[in-house]
């Protein structure tokens, strides 16, 4: 099969890439023409696959699959469902596989997330997505590099091991902004802090809920897979499911972390205020006596006292100081936290 070059604005038909792989051989870029001719011509004994990587923005993607890619019903419904809920369930001998990954330009952002849909077969997988991703071009770069799993399921496996690759350096970014919020928690600087953990802790509550596996159908596929899975390739998509899970559990760790934080910082700021409100209280009682005392004297009414008194004003001042501080003490004597 002559060599074909690549595009990854995707061809005619909305592939990004595509190769055959397996059967010991280097990988080999394939295009929708030449993936076609292979897959309507099965050779007996040919323990190679192929894989291809569509945009589903393109029209004519589906179309292509649909007339040539042989999958199920189920996994054309998955695509017009527009399902995001991670899972991994078998149709016949087809896999299905949604998996949910973060954008190929994520910024710590909950909405930099998008969903790959896969279909695996024993001599196809086929992977689709709207937006550019992380994993699938971390995968397509291994794979253009030389490496070539020796079955379709394999490499579903590599894709999620990739997956929680990139999670993982997902979980370490967060790790390092909650290190700086905390930093700057001890040293007094709260500013704008908060904010910045509730965006983290949203970010990771969407990807965990995102990226959880369906324990249920997953339990079932390892369960009963496939007659055409080795049982080599069960263990690998086993292991793979398990790094998630790993991954998970250091999400719901750094969830507990961002909680403990905000309700610090919640505290913190409540005591500020209180602290503001005390010193604001104290302030008005001390000037209540002489607010008193100018409103009474202020009064343009006869008979004021101490008016033609040369030291009236030294008394009034001294009367003043006195109930001020009578105040002060009083205000001051309670014991505080």
């Amino acid at each position: 099969m002559p060599h074909a070059p690549q595009h990854y604005g995707g061809d005619s038909a909305g592939l990004i890439c595509g190769y055959l792989l397996g059967g010991g051989a280097p990988p080999q870029e394939v295009d929708t023409a030449q993936a076609a001719e292979w897959l309507a011509a099965p050779v007996a004994g040919d323990e190679r696959f192929v894989w291809l990587h569509f945009n589903l923005s393109h029209a004519q993607a589906v179309r292509w699959m649909e007339r040539h890619a042989g999958l199920p019903e189920a996994f054309f419904d998955a695509l017009k469902d527009r399902s995001v809920s991670t899972r991994i369930e078998r149709d016949d001998d087809t896999l299905i596989a949604v998996l949910n990954d973060a954008h190929f330009d994520f910024a710590f952002e909950p909405s930099d997330i998008a969903t790959l849909w896969t279909g695996v077969a024993p001599r196809l997988m086929v992977t689709g997505r709207t937006r550019a991703l992380r994993s699938v071009d971390a995968l397509r770069t291994a794979v253009r590099g030389g490496h070539a799993p020796r079955s379709s399921v394999a490499l579903l496996a590599e894709l999620m091991r990739t997956q929680a690759s990139g999670l993982v350096d997902i979980v370490r970014g967060v790790t390092q902004r909650i290190d700086s919020v905390e930093d700057a928690l001890l040293a007094g600087r709260l500013d704008h802090k908060r904010a910045r953990l509730g965006v983290l802790r949203r970010l990771l509550v969407r990807l965990q809920r995102l990226l959880a596996p369906e324990p249920a159908a997953l339990f079932r596929l390892l369960q009963h897979p496939p007659a055409w899975m080795r049982p080599d390739d069960v263990q690998e998509l086993r292991d793979s499911t398990e790094e998630f899970s790993v991954v998970l559990r250091d999400m719901q760790g750094l969830q507990e972390r961002i909680k403990l934080l905000q309700e610090e910082i919640a505290a913190a700021v409540q005591e500020s205020n209180s602290r503001s409100l005390f010193v604001l209280t104290v302030v008005t009682v001390l000037a209540l006596p002489i607010n008193i005392l100018a409103g009474l004297f202020g009064m343009n009414v006869g008979g004021v006292p101490l008016a033609n008194d040369p030291r009236g004003f030294w008394i009034i001042v001294a009367v003043v100081l006195a109930f001020t501080a009578v105040a002060g003490w009083l205000a001051l004597r309670s014991p505080r936290d």
